[in-house]
């Protein structure tokens, strides 16, 4: 066999064994934390070879649905959006989508949050989302501080409206926030400017605090509102 034919083969093998694996979770139920066999014990009796169970391994760990640790068994992990994250940054950078396209996405999203977390969130909650607004007011001489503020304050609502899912699809744009925030601070050159978008957070903040919903998604259309047109002054075109 050639080498390019053999390496096709491996490939397939590793792909089929990846196939297994995560039937084998499904199958016995395994929740997060849960050990898995090793990889001598899937290899024999899936019929392969321990490189191929290894690199099957390897690729399941690489999207975070296993853990695997020096001197420890494989372990289910639990859901992590880092990897839709690095899917949407790969797609920003090769212009696949746009950050219209993100942005436009993130809207939806935090406009559904922000409505579920004023009937889910926990009186702790509550208290996170004002304090990430409070740190906002108080980090303006600090753009990092003010962005790692921001980041948390839109985390921190999408982890209070009760679908784990919302908020692991709004952590995936942490990194574009990330790169994006102290960009749309500065099209913000006024006080007045400035003070508008953290009053807008505060009071986004407070209707949820106050399960006042019609309140809380008025607020958070306005803030986007707002930030898209401090995006379109930015003449490089990136996400704020």
């Amino acid at each position: 066999m050639s080498e390019n034919g053999s390496a096709l083969q491996r490939g397939s093998l590793v792909d089929q064994a990846i196939d297994r694996i995560r039937d084998y979770i499904r199958t016995n139920n395994l929740k997060v934390g849960e050990v898995l066999p090793g990889e001598g014990k899937f290899a024999a009796d899936f019929g392969v070879s321990r490189a191929v169970m290894r690199e099957a391994f390897g690729a399941l760990a690489a999207l975070r649905q296993i853990d695997v640790a020096n001197g420890r068994r494989a372990r289910v992990a639990a859901i992590d959006g880092s990897v839709m994250a690095w899917s949407i940054d790969h797609g920003v950078a090769t212009a696949q989508i746009t950050v219209s396209d993100v942005w436009d996405v993130r809207r939806v999203l935090e406009l559904r949050t922000v409505e579920l977390a004023v009937l889910n969130r926990s009186d702790a909650d509550a208290a996170g989302i004002i304090a990430a607004a409070e740190a906002m007011a108080h980090s303006q001489a600090d753009p990092s501080a003010l962005t790692a503020a921001d980041v948390a304050f839109h985390q921190a609502i999408a982890r209070s409206c009760g679908n784990p899912l919302y908020y692991q699809i709004v952590r995936s744009f942490g990194s574009l926030m990330d790169e994006a925030v102290p960009r749309a601070w500065k099209t913000r050159q006024t006080e007045q400017q400035r003070g508008n978008m953290l009053r807008i957070h505060q009071e986004i903040a407070q209707a949820v605090a106050g399960r006042d919903r019609a309140r809380a998604i008025s607020a958070m259309d306005l803030h986007f509102d707002t930030s898209i047109g401090d995006m379109m002054r930015e003449t490089s075109g990136k996400y704020g």
